[in-house]
């Protein structure tokens, strides 16, 4: 048997490639995204153990405790601590640091990427040799006073910045200019990975980050055979215990391997998911190649069952082969996912996020997940035509090789695929009405989408029939090739319902995440619209703020009406944490649409607050009524009169307060972190935007967008699920094309003495090649109608929760996608049939039905 599987696989090598091919493409997903995390993880644990090469102990300030003394407020760490700390036996040396963020703006006056986890700032910090080991110089000098910097080659590169420069730049206060002295190189991920480096001289970075004289951090490396841990004990003895805290170069790493392990896992989960849907949609194709070689083969088979093959010899015959293909496509598929595995650092590093570059890193796992995906999946689609060979009888596969499936297995896959579909239907019809997105409501919405699926799947050649004879009525304008083409589409449903079913599971997919994209994406825009009046938002980063004096001068800019400061803090409720707003009530419905419920703005002021209908229905209040909340900072809980609930509104957050009130209990005493402009006529340009930009001093920290900009970038958190879906999209049409080019290759040589009889009879060779692409365009319409119906109808049942979270949320058919999505599934059909049709329309009218 073992002889009979090899002889098997090497004689349909020609139909194998298909199965091959679909298993290829997911191995190449699994292995490559596993070879990818583990190089991303090896290149950024190669770039932090740099870092932490030299470092024995580091020691950083503790946080002082609320009401502390004015001494303690400031850091413990100085030159005279660094120089107590220079004296402990095993100290090799001693390197301070102060370190913080800083945004810059580039050449041109834009704004270079502004996320405080991705622009760290630091001193330049020379040792006894006059340099900073931490930043090597590659060109100019090291800042020497307040008014220089330094920067790394990146970001040199990307604002654009020459020796000389002046550059813009910004912490958490007002604007700064600074010549540019020198540029280094780092090996701080947080700088490689596409952030920003500004270095000062160390008076000035004390100023900014910490207290003159005083440093945030103090490294120590350790004299030749001493012990870390031992170091930091004695360290520890050394320091004020409530103030300063020390801790081994060894566990820094520690806590470093964690944050990489943890950043690797998310670059996993997208490209794995690739790769289940390859996986998924191509054991459809495994499946349906090997019932068609069990069908092919079934005269082969009864010969071996009447020569004295047993039921297992030939399921382990079949398995055996499937075994065989899986290793193949297992080994092609992991050197496709090598190449994979190289261009996904750049396929994901976008917005200035780059990822760190190394060599690719070949892991256990990554080897044996291939193995195990591959031939796992192959062996276990091939199982039921395994099973099905094994029951082939002698005597009557000896009488004929196109056996029907009998009225009552018809019947039981009716019945079973009913059951299904009444079940799924019923789980997600139940959710219609549930408005609310959590987490056991969107596990039951994915179990009631997967149940579609499967009674789709499994009702497919019931449904073949009667679809088919419906589009048949368009292939039916072709003539007779059209009727013909309908008529060996309805010859073996079970057949068409397999080679369709990997158009059905994409479209269905597809279709389903472009409905709730298109709607979600809709619903944000017209929540981020309606809620704001304003023409431009001048908004500010986490814990940061707009400097009041620019409230001012953004008032008096040339065709302003109106500048509406904003202070937003949090409101603790017995619900938990809040999101309130701090506004002018004079100036608020000029720059926020508020629609009231009851009660209005007007009343805001100290002990005063406005709620919305969510936080209102949360804690049982009314206008009129108290709610019994602590403003930012100040923990202490007090009752605040409701003076009127409004509407969800995004731009309001949950509450409104007086901006005296809010500002003066905020994290940030006085501060401003949104300044809302309305421009006379709602004039919006460049120009004026240039001048708000003037306004507020051209800070790198400060964003300035229209109304337009502000609505789109609160619709873009659908950008990853578009992403997602076009992949799919991507991966389902190939599969699909592999499946249906496979199946009428297949066709072509079962039906090859009924092909030379066309041709015999008259019909072209133009005419059998037209019969061969309607086919196929026949058996994708057929899986694209029924992806169509799954996928709607699960986008409008799952679509009810997202309206729970956005209360403008509706269904919204993205008619353009939709149909995009048919006319590929259409043009595939046709392109995947042109190998099997150009080989039919080849054959010769004598050969082929001589043929035996």
């Amino acid at each position: 048997m073992l002889k009979t599987a090899l002889r098997n696989l090497l004689a349909h090598k020609a139909r194998q490639i298909m199965t091959l091919l679909a298993v290829c493409l997911g191995v190449a997903f699994v292995s490559g995204t596993l070879v990818f995390a583990d190089s991303t993880a090896e290149a950024h644990r190669a770039a932090a153990s740099k870092s932490f090469a030299d470092i024995a102990v580091s020691v950083t300030a503790k946080e002082p405790p609320p009401g502390a003394a004015a001494h303690q407020q400031t850091s413990a760490l100085d030159d005279a601590l660094a120089r107590k700390l220079a004296a402990v036996p095993g100290v090799a040396a001693v390197r301070p640091s102060v370190d913080g963020t800083a945004a810059l703006n580039a050449a041109d006056g834009t704004p270079l990427r502004v996320d405080p986890g991705a622009n760290p700032a630091a001193g330049y910090v020379p040792g006894k040799d006059g340099k900073d080991s931490r930043y090597p110089l590659a060109e100019g000098r090291a800042p020497k006073n307040s008014g220089e910097l330094a920067v790394d080659r990146g970001t040199a590169a990307a604002g654009h910045f020459r020796l000389g420069d002046t550059i813009t730049l910004a912490t958490d206060g007002p604007v700064m200019t600074k010549r540019l002295v020198g540029i280094v190189t780092t090996e701080d991920t947080r700088v490689t990975a596409g952030g920003t480096l500004a270095l000062f001289d160390k008076a000035t970075a004390q100023k900014l980050f910490a207290s003159p004289g005083h440093y945030t951090g103090i490294d120590l490396s350790a004299a030749p055979g001493t012990d870390q841990f031992a170091l930091s004990r004695r360290v520890t003895g050394m320091l004020p215990a409530d103030r300063a805290a020390a801790t081994t170069g060894a566990a820094q790493a520690a806590q470093q391997a964690i944050l990489v392990d943890t950043l690797t896992r998310g670059y996993e989960k997208l490209p794995l998911v690739f790769a289940g849907v390859s996986l998924f949609i191509g054991s459809f194709l495994i499946i349906n190649t090997f019932t068609m070689l069990v069908s092919r083969r079934t005269r082969e088979i009864a010969l071996l069952r009447a020569i004295g093959a047993t039921r297992r010899q030939v399921s382990r015959s079949v398995l055996l082969e499937a075994l065989l293909v899986g290793l193949v496509a297992s080994a092609a598929g992991f050197l496709l996912g090598l190449g994979i595995a190289s261009v996904l650092p750049d396929i994901l590093s976008t917005d200035g996020n780059t990822l760190p570059q190394g060599p690719l890193v070949i892991g256990p796992r990554s080897v044996v997940a291939a193995l195990g995906v591959g031939v796992g999946v192959t062996v276990l689609a091939a199982w039921l035509p395994s099973r099905r060979a094994a029951k082939v009888a002698p005597i009557e596969a000896m009488r004929t090789t196109d056996q029907p499936p009998s009225a009552k297995r018809s019947r039981i896959r009716g019945l079973a695929g009913l059951a299904l579909l009444v079940l799924g239907a019923g789980v997600l019809v139940s959710l219609s009405g549930a408005k609310d997105a959590s987490e056991k409501n969107l596990q039951n919405a994915m179990a009631g989408c997967a149940l579609l699926v499967a009674a789709l799947i499994v009702l497919a050649p019931v449904l073949a029939s009667p679809i088919i004879r419906l589009t048949g009525r368009l292939t039916g304008r072709f003539g007779i090739t059209g009727h013909l083409a309908q008529q060996n589409a309805l010859r073996d449903p079970r057949r068409t319902a397999a080679t369709a079913a990997t158009l059905l599971i994409s479209t269905a997919l597809v279709a389903g995440l472009a409905v709730i994209g298109n709607s979600t994406g809709q619903a944000l825009d017209r929540q981020a619209a309606a809620g704001l009046g304003a023409d431009y938002v001048i908004s500010s980063p986490p814990m940061t703020g707009v400097d009041p004096a620019a409230v001012r001068r953004v008032a008096d800019t040339s065709g302003v009406r109106t500048a509406s400061a904003v202070t937003d803090s949090a409101l603790f409720t017995g619900g938990g944490v809040r999101e309130i707003s701090g506004v002018d009530p004079r100036t608020v419905h000029d720059v926020m649409k508020l629609d009231f419920v009851s009660g209005s703005a007007k009343d805001l002021g100290p002990g005063r607050i406005a709620v919305s209908s969510t936080l209102a229905r949360a804690n049982g209040v009314t206008t009129g009524g108290h709610l019994n909340a602590a403003l930012g900072r100040n923990q202490e809980f007090r009752k605040y009169t409701v003076v009127g609930v409004y509407k969800d509104n995004p731009v309001a957050h949950d509450a409104l307060g007086a901006r005296t009130e809010v500002a003066h209990d905020s994290y940030l005493p006085g501060s401003v972190q949104r300044i809302l402009v309305r421009t006379d006529g709602g004039a919006v340009s460049k120009t004026t935007e240039d001048r708000l930009r003037t306004a507020v001093g051209n800070s790198p920290l400060l964003k300035v967008q229209d109304r337009e900009q502000f609505v789109h970038e609160a619709a873009g958190t659908m950008g990853d699920l578009l992403t997602l879906m076009y992949g799919m999209l991507a991966i389902g049409i190939v599969i699909a094309a592999l499946g249906i080019m496979n199946t009428l290759a297949m066709s072509v040589a079962e039906r090859t003495r009924e092909i030379g009889a066309l041709r015999a009879i008259g019909m072209d060779r133009s005419g059998i090649r037209r019969m061969i692409r309607l086919e196929a365009v026949t058996v994708a319409a057929f899986g694209t109608l029924l992806g169509l119906a799954g996928g709607l109808f699960g986008a409008w049942a799952v679509g009810s929760l997202a309206n729970g979270a956005l209360p403008q949320y509706s269904l919204a058919l993205p008619w353009g996608t939709l149909l995009l999505v048919c006319l590929l599934s259409l043009a595939i059909g046709a392109l995947a049939a042109a190998v099997p049709a150009r080989r039919a329309a080849a054959l010769s009218p004598l050969e082929a039905v001589a043929e035996a």
